[in-house]
């Protein structure tokens, strides 16, 4: 699975721009995207976007066939820009007519390989589908196409009073992370993209057009036929074409202060975790850096911190409410040996350190140059939190590995950012060996393989794994009532 992948990353270093674009190969395709075939359909792409909406280009396909993991790159045979709701079926219409695999693609921020096209066909790129449509204020929703992006919302709504709080640290377009079921720093206090999601816009494999829970309707909560929303919230492309999402909105807190507290060991800081939220402190983000990430974090982002198992924290609300969550917090961590709790109550201070959490991957980076790196994601119930953890930091010392770990301990999410020598056979097995034991240790313990990546090409042994032989055959029967030629994205998933 994972070494597979691993043992082709070693041609990153030849070109890293065009990377595999030479491993475009439609002799391994089962899809006749070919000859008269494909020609026909781009003449009736063209037809619908333009010839500026079409592309066949070498580069471009390259482009849009990688996101940022470590998978190979499968460009597709073609690329369409579609700009409303009907040309996305007008254009899944032909795809579906010519049986030509549909691809979706937002930002490409992905991790899991999610993007490539492994049997070829039509990359949709939805980026020119930009607008925020509906906005409302007094209901704390919005509707927003896919090419939205969360930066691009939240600074629309500056003015408002209003946010979206789900962060995955990238600047990913809204509909990609309701694909991925993404999360972030502030699923702790806020919920994944998964409790954010009112309604959905779907464009099925044949061109039917969708709304999971009825045109136009945004009610909070719903008991009205099955949950088709949640159906496709970390669908990853694999039923339909998201076109349209209606989103939660949450209320720009009055008071904000960040902290920050080391610890003497991981068992320390993971269990003042536990205990902050067994306190019932209503904490914003809780995130949890290992000493190997807090020393690449202080190196790369200069720090003043020590190099010490870590957490940075923040807490959201009333200028007087804070003050308590404050109290608690200190009292806790102090109980388990906390110690240089350093306060950031401007804004400045406090960008300026969440940057540095977000920058982990590039820090984890930076302790090894010229290596590549890999992101486990595991997750698991926050009573089982100190094992996994404390049983990882001691399985990558056993076995010698660069694996800082960092992650969104308040819901049980961590991830070890692998980074490793791609020419070096022995440490790619080692690194392989590794994130199966890690996986399965999270299964061991009642968690998933994935807390907000995605399954993707590289997990779907796993998946099967965590839910069982008779669910994935629910899944794969879901997968064929919507999907009965398997167009869209195939091979990803299941």
């Amino acid at each position: 699975m994972v070494l597979a992948y691993l043992r082709r990353i070693g041609s990153l270093h030849t070109n890293p721009v065009y990377r595999f674009a030479h491993e475009y190969s439609v002799g391994r395709r089962n899809y006749s995207a070919r000859g008269s075939t494909l020609e026909q359909a781009v003449a009736a792409f063209r037809s619908v976007v333009g010839e500026d909406g079409v592309s066949l280009g070498t580069a471009v396909r390259d482009q849009h066939g990688r996101d940022e993991s470590m998978h190979r790159c499968c460009p597709p045979d073609v690329v369409v820009w579609p700009c409303s709701v009907e040309e996305v079926s007008a254009l899944a219409k032909i795809c579906y007519q010519h049986q030509l695999p549909i691809i979706p693609f937002g930002t490409g921020t992905g991790l899991e390989g999610g993007v490539g096209a492994v049997k070829g066909g039509v990359c949709f790129n939805l980026g020119k589908m930009d607008c925020i449509l509906d906005l409302h204020q007094e209901d704390f929703d919005v509707t927003v196409e896919p090419g939205v992006t969360r930066k691009a919302l939240n600074a629309s709504l500056r003015d408002t009073g209003l946010w979206f709080p789900v962060d995955p640290g990238a600047d990913a377009s809204l509909c990609g992370m309701v694909a991925t079921s993404a999360s972030g720093t502030n699923a702790v206090r806020y919920g994944t993209m998964r409790e954010n999601v009112l309604n959905l816009e779907v464009v099925l494999a044949d061109g039917t057009v969708i709304h999971t829970a009825g045109r136009g309707r945004r009610p909070r909560k719903t008991s009205a036929g099955y949950n088709l929303t949640n159906l496709f919230v970390g669908s990853e492309g694999t039923l339909g074409l998201l076109t349209k999402a209606t989103l939660r909105l949450s209320g720009i807190p009055e008071a904000v202060v960040s902290a920050v507290c080391s610890f003497p060991s991981v068992q320390a800081a993971v269990d003042s975790t536990v205990q902050l939220l067994q306190a019932g402190v209503p904490i914003a983000r809780i995130e949890f850096l290992d000493d190997v990430m807090m020393d690449a974090c202080r190196c790369y982002s200069s720090l003043p911190y020590v190099v010490a198992p870590t957490l940075f924290l923040e807490f959201h609300g009333s200028k007087s409410s804070l003050e308590e969550q404050v109290t608690v917090a200190e009292d806790i961590t102090r109980g388990n040996a906390g110690s240089d709790f350093s306060w950031a109550r401007d804004a400045e201070t406090r960008e300026r350190l969440w940057k540095a959490r977000h920058d982990a991957w590039y820090a984890a980076l930076a302790l090894r140059p010229g290596c590549k790196a890999y992101s486990t994601d595991v997750c698991v119930p926050i009573s089982n939190l100190p094992q996994v953890v404390v049983e990882t930091k001691r399985d990558l010392m056993q076995n010698h590995l660069t694996g800082p770990i960092a992650g969104h301990v308040g819901d049980g999410n961590f991830h070890c950012l692998m980074v490793l020598d791609p020419n070096d056979a022995d440490e790619v097995q080692r690194v392989h060996q590794f994130t199966e034991r890690l996986a399965r240790r999270a299964l061991a313990l009642d968690g998933t393989c994935t807390g907000e990546h995605g399954i993707g090409l590289g997990k779907k042994a796993l998946l099967c794994e965590e839910v069982g032989p008779q669910t994935i055959k629910v899944m794969h029967s879901l997968k064929a009532a919507m999907d009965p030629a398997n167009l869209m994205n195939p091979g990803k998933v299941l």
